[in-house]
Protein backbone atom coordinates (compact mmCIF):
# COMPACT_ATOMS: atom_id res chain seq x y z
CA UNK A 1 0.00 0.00 0.00
CA UNK A 2 1.30 3.54 -1.25
CA UNK A 3 0.53 6.19 0.89
CA UNK A 4 1.40 9.74 0.22
CA UNK A 5 2.40 11.83 2.64
CA UNK A 6 3.25 15.30 3.21
CA UNK A 7 6.38 17.44 5.05
CA UNK A 8 4.25 20.15 6.09
CA UNK A 9 1.91 22.80 4.74
CA UNK A 10 2.86 26.35 3.65
CA UNK A 11 1.99 30.11 5.42
CA UNK A 12 -0.64 31.74 4.18
CA UNK A 13 -0.60 35.55 3.72
CA UNK A 14 -3.18 35.65 6.69
CA UNK A 15 -0.80 33.09 8.79
CA UNK A 16 -2.45 30.16 8.84
CA UNK A 17 -1.37 27.03 7.82
CA UNK A 18 -2.32 26.00 4.18
CA UNK A 19 -2.47 22.26 3.78
CA UNK A 20 -2.46 20.77 0.11
CA UNK A 21 -5.31 18.21 -0.45
CA UNK A 22 -4.27 16.55 -4.04
CA UNK A 23 -1.62 14.90 -4.82
CA UNK A 24 1.27 17.09 -5.73
CA UNK A 25 3.46 15.74 -8.06
CA UNK A 26 4.14 17.99 -11.02
CA UNK A 27 5.75 15.78 -13.43
CA UNK A 28 2.65 13.70 -13.12
CA UNK A 29 0.46 16.66 -13.61
CA UNK A 30 2.54 18.00 -16.21
CA UNK A 31 2.33 14.71 -18.37
CA UNK A 32 -1.71 14.01 -18.04
CA UNK A 33 -1.89 17.73 -19.57
CA UNK A 34 0.44 16.95 -22.76
CA UNK A 35 -1.26 13.90 -23.06
CA UNK A 36 -4.71 15.18 -22.98
CA UNK A 37 -3.50 18.12 -25.04
CA UNK A 38 -2.48 15.70 -27.37
CA UNK A 39 -5.42 13.66 -27.06
CA UNK A 40 -7.98 16.50 -28.10
CA UNK A 41 -5.84 17.76 -31.14
CA UNK A 42 -6.39 14.66 -32.86
CA UNK A 43 -9.90 14.11 -31.81
CA UNK A 44 -10.29 17.59 -33.44
CA UNK A 45 -8.20 16.72 -36.48
CA UNK A 46 -10.17 13.52 -36.73
CA UNK A 47 -13.31 15.34 -36.41
CA UNK A 48 -12.02 18.15 -38.60
CA UNK A 49 -10.94 15.62 -41.16
CA UNK A 50 -14.32 14.47 -42.08
CA UNK A 51 -15.80 17.57 -42.25
CA UNK A 52 -12.92 19.20 -44.53
CA UNK A 53 -14.08 16.11 -47.00
CA UNK A 54 -17.79 16.85 -46.74
CA UNK A 55 -17.94 20.31 -46.86
CA UNK A 56 -14.01 21.72 -47.55
CA UNK A 57 -10.46 22.91 -45.79
CA UNK A 58 -12.51 25.79 -44.13
CA UNK A 59 -14.88 23.81 -42.37
CA UNK A 60 -12.96 21.57 -41.53
CA UNK A 61 -10.55 23.76 -39.47
CA UNK A 62 -13.37 25.18 -38.24
CA UNK A 63 -14.85 22.20 -37.26
CA UNK A 64 -11.79 20.96 -35.84
CA UNK A 65 -11.45 24.02 -33.52
CA UNK A 66 -14.98 23.69 -31.96
CA UNK A 67 -14.44 20.25 -30.97
CA UNK A 68 -10.23 20.63 -30.26
CA UNK A 69 -10.69 23.88 -28.32
CA UNK A 70 -13.41 22.81 -26.05
CA UNK A 71 -11.35 19.60 -24.87
CA UNK A 72 -8.01 21.36 -24.18
CA UNK A 73 -9.34 24.14 -21.80
CA UNK A 74 -11.00 21.39 -19.49
CA UNK A 75 -7.36 19.34 -19.93
CA UNK A 76 -5.65 22.48 -18.79
CA UNK A 77 -8.19 23.57 -15.99
CA UNK A 78 -7.64 20.02 -14.60
CA UNK A 79 -4.24 20.33 -14.83
CA UNK A 80 -4.05 24.11 -13.00
CA UNK A 81 -6.27 22.65 -10.64
CA UNK A 82 -5.15 22.54 -6.66
CA UNK A 83 -7.27 22.20 -3.66
CA UNK A 84 -5.90 23.67 -0.02
CA UNK A 85 -7.37 23.50 3.34
CA UNK A 86 -6.66 27.06 5.54
CA UNK A 87 -8.31 26.61 8.69
CA UNK A 88 -11.86 25.71 8.42
CA UNK A 89 -11.89 27.15 4.78
CA UNK A 90 -11.49 24.84 1.25
CA UNK A 91 -9.26 27.33 -1.48
CA UNK A 92 -10.03 25.85 -4.62
CA UNK A 93 -8.09 27.40 -7.62
CA UNK A 94 -7.95 27.05 -11.50
CA UNK A 95 -7.94 30.52 -13.44
CA UNK A 96 -9.24 31.67 -10.26
CA UNK A 97 -10.36 30.71 -6.51
CA UNK A 98 -12.84 29.78 -4.89
CA UNK A 99 -13.64 29.59 -1.24
CA UNK A 100 -16.06 26.91 0.84
CA UNK A 101 -16.17 26.90 4.45
CA UNK A 102 -16.75 23.63 5.90
CA UNK A 103 -18.26 24.48 8.87
CA UNK A 104 -21.23 26.33 7.01
CA UNK A 105 -21.42 24.29 4.25
CA UNK A 106 -25.09 22.90 3.48
CA UNK A 107 -24.48 19.39 2.44
CA UNK A 108 -21.38 16.71 2.95
CA UNK A 109 -21.89 13.67 0.87
CA UNK A 110 -19.18 10.84 -0.10
CA UNK A 111 -18.70 9.74 -3.45
CA UNK A 112 -16.96 6.83 -5.38
CA UNK A 113 -15.84 7.34 -9.31
CA UNK A 114 -14.89 4.01 -10.80
CA UNK A 115 -12.54 4.83 -14.04
CA UNK A 116 -10.44 1.58 -15.91
CA UNK A 117 -10.55 -0.09 -12.44
CA UNK A 118 -9.42 2.73 -10.09
CA UNK A 119 -11.65 4.02 -7.74
CA UNK A 120 -11.45 7.72 -6.18
CA UNK A 121 -13.11 8.19 -2.55
CA UNK A 122 -13.90 12.11 -1.61
CA UNK A 123 -15.95 14.39 0.62
CA UNK A 124 -18.40 16.24 -2.11
CA UNK A 125 -18.90 19.36 -0.37
CA UNK A 126 -22.15 21.45 -0.98
CA UNK A 127 -21.92 25.12 -0.03
CA UNK A 128 -25.39 25.57 -0.98
CA UNK A 129 -26.24 29.10 -3.50
CA UNK A 130 -23.77 30.57 -5.34
CA UNK A 131 -20.96 28.86 -3.40
CA UNK A 132 -20.83 25.66 -5.43
CA UNK A 133 -19.71 22.44 -4.73
CA UNK A 134 -16.33 20.97 -4.52
CA UNK A 135 -14.60 17.21 -4.88
CA UNK A 136 -12.06 16.35 -2.07
CA UNK A 137 -10.42 13.61 -3.05
CA UNK A 138 -8.90 11.73 0.30
CA UNK A 139 -7.89 7.92 -1.22
CA UNK A 140 -7.80 6.23 -4.62
CA UNK A 141 -7.29 2.65 -5.22
CA UNK A 142 -6.89 0.17 -7.55
CA UNK A 143 -6.80 -3.56 -6.94
CA UNK A 144 -4.77 -4.08 -3.58
CA UNK A 145 -3.32 -0.79 -3.26
CA UNK A 146 -3.36 2.76 -3.87
CA UNK A 147 -2.82 6.35 -2.89
CA UNK A 148 -3.99 8.04 -0.10
CA UNK A 149 -4.20 12.12 1.52
CA UNK A 150 -1.55 12.37 4.45
CA UNK A 151 -1.76 11.92 8.18
CA UNK A 152 -1.66 15.79 8.26
CA UNK A 153 -4.12 16.30 5.80
CA UNK A 154 -6.85 13.67 7.05
CA UNK A 155 -6.28 15.20 10.62
CA UNK A 156 -6.85 18.75 9.68
CA UNK A 157 -9.90 17.88 7.04
CA UNK A 158 -11.69 15.75 10.30
CA UNK A 159 -10.78 18.75 12.88
CA UNK A 160 -12.19 21.57 10.17
CA UNK A 161 -15.60 19.60 8.96
CA UNK A 162 -16.69 18.38 12.84
CA UNK A 163 -18.00 21.06 13.84
CA UNK A 164 -20.91 21.17 10.99
CA UNK A 165 -23.74 19.56 12.43
CA UNK A 166 -25.98 20.57 9.99
CA UNK A 167 -24.56 18.51 7.06
CA UNK A 168 -23.55 15.41 9.75
CA UNK A 169 -19.82 16.79 10.00
CA UNK A 170 -18.96 14.44 12.91
CA UNK A 171 -19.96 11.51 10.95
CA UNK A 172 -17.57 12.81 8.00
CA UNK A 173 -15.09 13.58 11.03
CA UNK A 174 -15.23 9.93 12.27
CA UNK A 175 -15.08 8.29 9.51
CA UNK A 176 -11.81 10.04 8.87
CA UNK A 177 -10.37 9.32 11.99
CA UNK A 178 -10.87 5.76 12.11
CA UNK A 179 -9.33 5.70 9.15
CA UNK A 180 -5.93 7.41 10.54
CA UNK A 181 -6.32 4.54 13.59
CA UNK A 182 -6.46 2.07 10.77
CA UNK A 183 -3.10 3.11 9.45
CA UNK A 184 -1.50 3.98 12.82
CA UNK A 185 -2.37 -0.08 13.41
CA UNK A 186 -0.73 -0.79 10.15
CA UNK A 187 -3.86 -2.00 8.95
CA UNK A 188 -3.51 -3.89 5.04
CA UNK A 189 -5.42 -1.28 2.32
CA UNK A 190 -8.55 -4.13 2.33
CA UNK A 191 -8.81 -3.33 6.44
CA UNK A 192 -9.05 0.38 6.03
CA UNK A 193 -12.54 2.46 6.42
CA UNK A 194 -12.22 4.11 3.11
CA UNK A 195 -10.64 1.17 0.74
CA UNK A 196 -13.70 -0.79 2.53
CA UNK A 197 -16.35 1.70 1.66
CA UNK A 198 -14.77 2.28 -2.06
CA UNK A 199 -15.33 -1.74 -2.43
CA UNK A 200 -19.21 -1.30 -1.59
CA UNK A 201 -19.58 0.82 -4.34
CA UNK A 202 -21.48 -1.06 -6.74
CA UNK A 203 -19.51 -1.77 -10.15
CA UNK A 204 -20.21 -0.72 -13.73
CA UNK A 205 -21.38 3.05 -12.18
CA UNK A 206 -19.14 6.07 -12.81
CA UNK A 207 -20.45 7.56 -9.84
CA UNK A 208 -21.99 6.18 -6.36
CA UNK A 209 -23.23 8.77 -3.68
CA UNK A 210 -23.10 7.67 -0.31
CA UNK A 211 -25.38 9.59 1.93
CA UNK A 212 -24.55 11.05 5.31
CA UNK A 213 -26.90 8.48 6.69
CA UNK A 214 -25.52 5.35 4.71
CA UNK A 215 -21.69 6.77 5.78
CA UNK A 216 -23.51 6.74 9.37
CA UNK A 217 -24.43 3.43 9.94
CA UNK A 218 -21.19 2.55 8.49
CA UNK A 219 -19.13 4.11 10.78
CA UNK A 220 -20.81 3.35 13.70
CA UNK A 221 -20.31 -0.54 12.74
CA UNK A 222 -16.16 -0.14 13.00
CA UNK A 223 -14.20 -0.71 15.28
CA UNK A 224 -13.50 1.42 17.84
Amino acid sequence: MCVSGEAGGERSTSGSERIPLYAADPAVRRRRAVSGLVGAVLVGAAFGGLAGLLGGQVVGLVVGGVVALPVAALVLTNARRQVHLEGTTVLVRTWGTRRIDLVTASRVDLLVTDVRGSRTVSLLVNAGGRGGAVKIDVAVYAGTGGRELGVLALRRLADAVVNNLEAGGVVFSELLVAQLRAEARGDAAADRPLYRLASAAPTGRFAQRFSMDTVSRFVAGLER
